[in-house]
């Protein structure tokens, strides 16, 4: 089978984050439940003017700078998002245009002309789906090269059990023949179930009800016949619409998060028995480093504990969970499923095969689509300061996405990993970032702010959105 899988990686995180600590000193939470607990450190908080759209086309500009890349050969940006900036014109068509007019001197005029573009969204899946689907058409090609873009920005009311899980950024890869950092197997483990643990819906409401509750907050009383009447006598452009109903959506999502929690451990479970259908590993022992989505850094590890433990009886080990804890009282007993998390054997294993694609969600938070990929450069970079030998080892992916669906799949990693790897300096810029107060950061994400807090030189960002009869809610953006 012909090798196909990531050639080149990049990716792009705001400057601006919120410190961990001081946002749980503000919401009184203990400190340790968030940083020792889950894994979190600091937040990444898009600017005034960053959406999905400005951070997509960030990654792929550097992507494309960093790596010689001529966009004139490539055939398709497929974007995972689920912070599109359109119900309609997808997000991946605004990221091309800005990146055609910043490269325009270099490779002329619309150089993605001849390219496919597509948004894909499966919550957090959707780049994963992406990266499938692009791997299948280079693989049945010749000389073919995509790119895969992961963009999102994670965002939570304030106050509620998922603020302190938020985060932003994206991820650009190269996608091609031959690859020189990971190439991708046939087997693609899937589990599909349609549930509601995380959703971002349309919500619905009446004009009438709209218009009695502005009237309240001005001391007046109005009934719905008179609401009514003054909609019908109106000659403004929101009030004298055809529709009775106002679909607002917010970004914000619904979600239970110990239900999504079960979910996504369902999921994953019966992905991993359906890989293993196809391609039959010693997990132990076959999987390097194992790469989750993590909607925050310590997910994956507690996801992943009771599929660990099979993975021990399978290997004729289970005796050294025996002799570290004692057996449990049952095959059900979750304090003792609880105290082989917080076992030396088990956080042996964790070490070894997950804590380094954990360092980055704890600086950045929830990136969405592009969680699992920042958890590979994670991995890699990590494992390149400690020296590791990765070459033709294989790594194994375990994604997940609300709604729900996971996909398990697993590459081997190529001889040119280290070169490419030493272009990522991700801790560092990382370490760069300016500190936002937490008044600052409320006040961003309640739109309070109206102009840019860090003024980046050569940063993509949004510049305008119109208000025209046929370009209302139309997006521009420029790289300054």
């Amino acid at each position: 089978m012909k090798k196909v899988g990531i050639d080149s990686l990049s990716y792009y995180v705001p400057s601006l984050y919120v410190d961990i600590e001081e946002l749980a000193l503000a919401r009184e939470i203990p400190s340790e439940k968030l940083v020792k607990g889950l894994g979190l450190k600091k937040m990444a908080t898009p600017d005034y003017d960053e959406d999905s759209a400005s951070i997509a086309a960030n990654s792929l500009y550097r992507l494309i700078k960093e790596n010689n890349i001529d966009p004139r050969k490539i055939g398709r940006v497929y974007l995972g998002t689920e912070s599109g900036v359109d119900a309609s014109k997808p997000t991946s068509s605004y990221v091309v245009e800005i990146i055609e007019d910043v490269f325009a001197g270099e490779y002329g005029e619309r150089c993605f002309k001849n390219c496919d573009i597509v948004d894909l969204t499966f919550a957090c899946a959707g780049a994963v789906d992406a990266l499938q689907n692009c791997c299948d058409w280079v693989r049945n090609g010749k000389n073919r090269q995509a790119i895969v873009i992961a963009s999102d920005i994670a965002k939570y009311e304030l106050n509620s059990s998922g603020e302190y899980t938020q985060g932003a950024g994206s991820v650009s890869m190269l996608i091609c023949e031959d690859p020189s950092i990971i190439s991708f197997d046939g087997a693609w483990g899937v589990s599909t179930k349609g549930i509601g643990d995380f959703f971002k819906p349309r919500r619905i409401f009446k004009k009438s009800n709209l218009l009695i509750e502005a009237a309240k907050l001005f001391g007046k009383e109005v009934s719905v016949n008179e609401a009514e009447n003054l909609i019908n006598i109106s000659d403004s452009k929101f009030w004298s619409d055809s529709n009775d109903l106002v679909e607002v959506y917010k970004e914000e999502p619904i979600f239970e998060g110990q239900f999504s929690n079960e979910s996504y451990k369902e999921r994953v479970h019966e992905a991993i028995d359906n890989f293993n259908e196809q391609n039959q590993r010693d997990i132990l022992s076959d999987w390097e480093n194992i790469i989750f989505h993590l909607p925050y850094a310590y997910h994956g590890r507690r996801m992943i504990v009771e599929k660990w433990i099979d993975w021990m009886k399978e290997n004729n080990q289970f005796d050294k969970i025996y002799s570290e804890i004692g057996k449990p009282d049952s095959t059900e007993d979750k304090d003792w499923i609880k105290k082989v998390s917080k076992s030396n054997i088990y956080n042996s294993f964790i070490r070894e095969k997950i804590s380094p694609g954990e360092k980055a969600s704890s600086e950045i938070g929830n990136m969405y689509t592009a969680s699992i990929f920042m958890s590979l450069i994670s991995s890699l970079v990590k494992s390149l300061e400690k020296d590791r030998k990765l070459e033709n080892k294989k790594i194994g992916f375990i994604s997940y996405g609300s709604g729900s669906k996971a996909k398990i799949f697993e590459g081997t990693i190529e001889k040119d990993w280290i070169k490419k790897t030493k272009l990522i300096k991700l801790f560092e810029n990382l370490d760069s970032r300016k500190k936002v107060s937490i008044d600052v950061y409320e006040d961003l994400h309640k739109r309070k702010i109206s102009s840019n807090i860090n003024n980046n030189d050569g940063i993509i960002k949004l510049s305008k959105i119109f208000n025209g009869e046929f370009t209302e809610g139309l997006r521009k953006y420029v790289k300054y």
